[in-house]
C-alpha cells in the first residue's frame, strides 16, 4: 500500500510500501517459481520415463526350470594356490590371479569338540 505524503513546502514524497505487502509480493513470486520448479522437473522426469522400455509383458517373466525351483546347496570348498611371481622383479597382477576355489574332497565339516575352546566371554578355559 502506497502513500503520498506532502511536507511543508508542499513537495509530494512516495513512502515505501509496507512490509506487509512487500511480503505478500515477494511469497507469491516465490509460490510461483517453486511451482515452475516443479513443472519443470515433472516434464524432464516423464521424457526419461518415456525413453525407457516398456516393462516385461506376462508372458516374457521368467519360469520357473522344468526340475523345480532351485535350492540352496552346501559344500565344503578349498581356496585356489596362489601363484608365485617367476623372478624376484616380476609382479603379480590381477589378471594373473586365479579368482574362484574348488569343491573338497572332504565335505564333512569341521565339528567343535569338546574342550578345545569356549565361546567368546563364557569363561571356558580356551584351547591349552
Amino acid at each position: 500500500m502506497s502513500t503520498l505524503m506532502i511536507t511543508a513546502r508542499g513537495e509530494l514524497y512516495d513512502l515505501a510500501a509496507s512490509d506487509a505487502v512487500l511480503g505478500t509480493i515477494g511469497a507469491f513470486v516465490g509460490g510461483l517459481v517453486v511451482v515452475g520448479v516443479l513443472l519443470w522437473a515433472f516434464r524432464l522426469g516423464k521424457r526419461v520415463r518415456d525413453r525407457e522400455p516398456a516393462p516385461p509383458r506376462p508372458d516374457e517373466q521368467p519360469k520357473l526350470p522344468e526340475s523345480g525351483p532351485v535350492h540352496e546347496i552346501r559344500e565344503m570348498r578349498e581356496p585356489d594356490e596362489v601363484p608365485h611371481a617367476q623372478e624376484e622383479s616380476e609382479r603379480l597382477r590381477p589378471e594373473n590371479m586365479h579368482h574362484g576355489d574348488k569343491r573338497s574332497d572332504d565335505q564333512d565339516p569341521p565339528r567343535w569338540t569338546p574342550g578345545s575352546s569356549g565361546s567368546f566371554g563364557s569363561g571356558g578355559p580356551g584351547k591349552g
